[in-house]
């Protein structure tokens, strides 16, 4: 379990975390990993998050959003049209987005864990194509089942690991990150969490607590390269998963999955042409909501649009926090085609002194 987090370096964050300042401080929700490290070629996994652990035959609201498009995320037709989202979440990289899919159809039909007779999960991706051989193939079905069978609540791993293992972000060793915050009583006391694969942005749009460390960190520190250099053509990928306890309906969801993108923004990012920047919101409140009373009627609770803004602040602040974490937890890297040099958390901290962020 990796020990150094942001708030470990002192990086000062807005918000109060829950308590293992994850999203599975979101009650019912899980997190499971498989990590591939194989030779010099294979640098890849699959991260799983379950919004109700393994209960997948009761359906959440969920909301979707495309910050930019340059991506795939399976399943969410039906997420905009229905507003449900009934099994697992899946993430990997570029070319495993059908094998994870398969996968989990098969597991669920296995286990019977399904809301209805065709399973539609939702799978997305980021592009791990220079630490890892995405021609490889090598994430396989045992790997997903993995992953689905390991998910567990409480402080989970981040760093390279899982669909986050070959993953890069802004020129550093990035991959998988999450954060949360807990809003106080008086604005309802709802936990949001946020969960991160982060494979995106450029060393000079860096920022961390409001300082542009990208633009001060010694060039030595970068990666080097026997293939393509990863950001001549484009910026990258991020996935960002948000859940929440509160009871908000699809529509609502959708709002809160357009906030991620200004957590992104926190952190320097301007959301590149070649970035797939796709997020996507649950929330675990109204269970049963699908199962119908008499006349087809269920009975539901809603935040009112007035009461909103509290849950907006916290997935800005927990996608920010999730993105740096993952930037943190990261080591060192030598994969495919490059070697890539993590975020060095003394220069960092220095950086933070001298602009008045750190005492």
């Amino acid at each position: 379990m990796n020990k150094i987090r942001a708030r470990g370096l002192g990086i000062p964050f807005e918000g109060t975390p829950g308590e293992f300042n994850a999203i599975t401080d979101v009650s019912g929700v899980t997190v499971g990993y498989s990590t591939i490290i194989e030779g010099t070629d294979a640098r890849t996994g699959v991260t799983i998050i379950h919004p109700r652990g393994r209960e997948l035959f009761d359906p959440v609201y969920a909301g979707v959003h495309s910050f930019n498009g340059n991506g795939e995320v399976t399943g969410t037709l039906w997420i905009e049209e229905g507003g449900l989202l009934e099994g697992p979440i899946g993430l990997t990289n570029t070319h495993s987005v059908g094998v994870v899919r398969d996968a989990i159809v098969k597991w669920q039909v296995r286990n019977d864990f399904r809301f209805q007779k065709w399973c539609m999960p939702i799978v997305a991706e980021t592009a791990d194509a220079w630490l890892n051989n995405m021609d490889g193939f090598f994430v396989k079905e045992e790997h997903v089942f993995e992953a689905l069978d390991s998910a567990a609540s409480g402080a989970i791993e981040e760093g390279s690991i899982g669909g986050g293992t070959g993953m890069m972000c802004y020129e550093f060793k990035g991959g998988t990150g999450t954060s949360s915050r807990r809003l106080p009583e008086k604005s309802g006391g709802w936990t949001v969490g946020a969960l991160a694969q982060t494979n995106f942005g450029r060393r000079e749009y860096l920022t961390i607590a409001g300082v542009p460390v990208g633009k001060h960190i010694k060039n030595e520190n970068k990666w080097h390269v026997s293939g393509e250099d990863p950001n001549k053509q484009d910026d990258g990928s991020l996935i960002v998963v948000v859940g929440t306890d509160a009871p908000l309906l699809p529509h609502q969801l959708k709002r809160v999955a357009r906030r991620v993108s200004l957590g992104m923004a926190r952190t320097g990012s301007i959301g590149g042409n070649g970035s797939g920047d796709i997020f996507i919101a649950f929330s675990t409140a109204n269970p049963n909501a699908t199962k119908p009373g008499e006349k087809g009627l269920t009975d539901i609770q809603t935040v009112v649009n007035d009461h909103l803004d509290p849950i907006f602040e916290a997935t800005v602040y927990a996608t920010e926090e999730a993105i740096i974490n993952s930037l943190v937890a990261a080591r060192d890297m030598i994969g495919h085609e490059i070697s890539v040099k993590a975020l060095p958390h003394d220069e960092v901290r220095e950086l933070l002194k001298k602009f008045g962020r750190l005492s």
